[in-house]
Parts: structure tokens; C-alpha cells; sequence
């Protein structure tokens, strides 16, 4: 099936009596994409896919507060990044580690994780972003992984090109730390 654009996934969102439909064309479309987004925040595949299922069960919920100022993926994107974030630290309060100890086992965790791909390095480095603070891991996702502009992300976060560049800066600063503390 030809991928939809967001106007036709829009129109039909809008109708109550294509509504269903609508939301099945934006789950098909952007399931995939947005999986990955969350997976790189909360690391952990099953984990990723209750987030994804929570995104759209509150995207649902909320389709008539979408007016389209934004486009569909835009909008999509602060849901499941607001809801990844959300899990992470509930993730973190119900963790009887302290919040710096629980970041610590993620490069176990994930080479553990039969759904994991990736090598030492990838491992390494998501154990650095798991240790950013949420904004700037959010940054550093969004520009690094998804390739966005910053106009994007600011429209996704709700932040400042200006505090985004910074927080991006500051991130990466963070991570090339880690790795020369790891050699």
C-alpha cells in the first residue's frame, strides 16, 4: 500500500465517519519511525513497544485537539517523546538504584537484549546519552539519529533554536567526555 500524506491522513481524521481509517493510515505510517525514536530513548525493545502503543492511544484520545498547525509527524514526535521521558522516570522512581546507578547497566542491558544489533561502541554510546539530562538527550536524538533542524525540534520541544543549539553542543561535549573517560 502507497504511503499517505498528512492532508489525507488529516481529512480523514477530522470526518467521524473515516476517523478509524485515518488512524489506521497514521499508525501504518508512522509506527515504524516513531518506534525508533522512542527505542532510542527508552533502549529496550518491549519497552519501546508499550511506549509506542501509550503514544497512540493518547494521540487517539486527542485527535480533536490536532488542528493541524503542525505537521502530523511533529506532533506525533512530542507524544511519544513526552511519553518515553515519562517512562524513563517512572522507570527511575520505582528503580531501588539512585538515578546515576541505574544508567549504568544500560550497555549490559542492551547487549543482553536479543533485539539489540548494535556493537560495544553503539552500546557505549547509548549508555552516554541514558546519562544526559532529558532535554539534552532529547536534542541530541532528534539532531543526531533523526537528522531534524532545529526549527523542527524547537517546534517539538517547545524550546529555542538558540537553547537548543547550546543543549546539543553541551551534549555532545558530554558524550566525547564519556568516551575518553572509557578508553
Amino acid at each position: 500500500m502507497e504511503p499517505c500524506n498528512d492532508q489525507q491522513i488529516c481529512d480523514l481524521i477530522k470526518e467521524s465517519n473515516t476517523r478509524r481509517k485515518g488512524f489506521e493510515l497514521m499508525v501504518r505510517q508512522y509506527s515504524e519511525k516513531l518506534y525508533w525514536q522512542i527505542r532510542r530513548i527508552v533502549l529496550i525493545h518491549e519497552d519501546a513497544d508499550d511506549v509506542l502503543q501509550n503514544t497512540f492511544i493518547k494521540a487517539w484520545n486527542s485527535l480533536d485537539s490536532f488542528h493541524g498547525d503542525a505537521k502530523l509527524y511533529t506532533w506525533l514526535s512530542r507524544i511519544a517523546i513526552n511519553e518515553a521521558l515519562d517512562f524513563m522516570r517512572k522507570k527511575k522512581v520505582r528503580s531501588t538504584l539512585s538515578t546515576d546507578d541505574a544508567d549504568l547497566g544500560i550497555a549490559n542491558q542492551l547487549q543482553a537484549d536479543h533485539y539489540f544489533n548494535g556493537d560495544e561502541t553503539e552500546a557505549q554510546l547509548q549508555e552516554a546519552i541514558a546519562q544526559l539530562p532529558d532535554v539534552q538527550k532529547t536534542v541530541f536524538m532528534l539532531r543526531y539519529y533523526e537528522e531534524m533542524k532545529y526549527s523542527e525540534i524547537s517546534k517539538i520541544t517547545g524550546t529555542t533554536e538558540g537553547g537548543l543549539k547550546a543543549s546539543y553542543h553541551i551534549a555532545v561535549k558530554k558524550i566525547e567526555d564519556f568516551f575518553k573517560r572509557h578508553d
